[in-house]
C-alpha cells in the first residue's frame, strides 16, 4: 500500500479532510536536484523553459508550519486573507465589515466553501491541499487536488473577456516581466468569500498575481485584491508556497461521506 497523507483544518468554518492513500506518494522523480543523502534540494537554482523563463511547473502546496501532514492551527491566509494587515490598515468599506462580523457571529454556517464550492482567487491556493502548476509556451494550467478543480491562465496575447459569464475562479491571462508571470484575473460572481473570516467580494474583484519562483522549492505570490465595491482602495498579501516534490494529486471528493453541514447550525 502507499504512504497515507491525513490533513486536517482546526475550524469550524472548514470541512475535515480524510485520509488519503496513493500509489505514487513516495516515488523519487527525475529532474529533481537531491542532496548526497538523497533529499531534495530545495535551495538548488529554479528550472528554465526553452525559452529561457523560469518553469513554475511542479505540484505545490502552502504550507502551515507546524507538525508534518497536519495543519493545527489551521492555515493564516485561509483563515484570514488579510492576516498580514493591521487593523487600521485593512480598507474594508463599512458595509463589507459589518457582513464579515455578522457571519463570525453566526459561526460561519453559510461559508461556501463548508458546502464544498470553491474558495476565490487567491484564497484556493491556500488550502491545505496540493495543486500542481503545468507551465506551457502559451497556457499555463493549474490542477487542484481539492475537488479536481483546475485554472487556466492564458499567456497567448489574448484580452481578457470584457462581459464575461461570472464563475467562481474567473477568467485570467497572464504575461512575463522578466522572471515573473504577471496574472490578471476578473470575471468573478460574488457568492464566494474571500476567507474564512467571511471577508466578502462582490463582481466587481479583479485579482493581480505576481508568480516568482527564485530558487527550485518555492513561489513567491504577490496577489492584490482590487475590488471598489468592497474595498476603498486595492491591496496585497505575499503567500509563500513550497514545492512537494516526488508525490503526486490524490483524488479529493468533498462530498463523499460528508457529514458535516446538519451540524454547521450558527449561533
Amino acid at each position: 500500500m502507499g504512504t497515507c497523507r491525513s490533513l486536517k483544518i482546526g475550524t469550524v468554518l472548514y470541512l475535515a479532510v480524510l485520509p488519503l492513500t496513493g500509489q505514487w506518494l513516495g516515488y523519487a522523480a527525475n529532474g529533481v536536484p537531491r542532496l548526497k543523502d538523497g533529499k531534495p534540494n530545495l535551495a538548488a537554482p529554479a528550472p528554465k523553459t526553452r525559452d529561457n523563463r523560469p518553469d513554475l511547473s511542479g505540484t505545490w502546496w502552502v504550507p502551515n508550519r507546524g507538525t508534518e501532514g497536519l495543519t493545527d492551527p489551521p492555515p493564516k491566509y485561509l483563515v484570514n486573507l488579510a492576516a498580514d494587515l493591521k487593523p487600521e490598515d485593512f480598507p474594508i468599506l463599512p458595509w463589507a465589515e459589518a457582513l464579515s462580523r455578522q457571519r463570525a457571529a453566526d459561526l460561519g454556517k453559510d461559508a461556501p466553501f463548508s458546502r464544498c464550492l470553491p474558495l476565490p482567487v487567491p484564497t484556493i491556493f491556500t488550502e491545505p491541499l496540493p495543486f500542481k502548476i503545468l507551465q506551457m509556451p502559451t497556457l499555463t494550467a493549474i490542477l487542484f487536488e481539492s475537488q479536481g478543480r483546475y485554472r487556466q491562465i492564458f499567456t497567448d496575447g489574448r484580452s481578457l473577456p470584457k462581459d464575461p459569464q461570472p464563475t467562481w475562479l474567473g477568467y485570467s491571462v497572464g504575461k512575463w516581466e522578466g522572471d515573473t508571470l504577471v496574472v490578471e484575473t476578473t470575471g468573478f460572481n460574488d457568492q464566494s468569500w474571500l476567507d474564512a473570516r467571511g471577508h466578502p467580494h462582490t463582481d466587481a474583484l479583479r485579482v493581480t498575481e505576481r508568480f516568482r519562483r527564485p530558487d527550485f522549492g518555492h513561489i513567491e505570490l504577490r496577489a492584490t485584491i482590487d475590488d471598489p465595491k468592497a474595498y476603498s482602495r486595492p491591496w496585497t498579501v505575499t503567500i509563500p508556497i513550497e514545492l512537494m516534490p516526488d508525490t503526486e494529486l490524490l483524488e479529493q471528493v468533498c462530498n463523499e461521506n460528508e457529514k458535516d453541514v446538519p451540524h454547521l447550525v450558527g449561533k
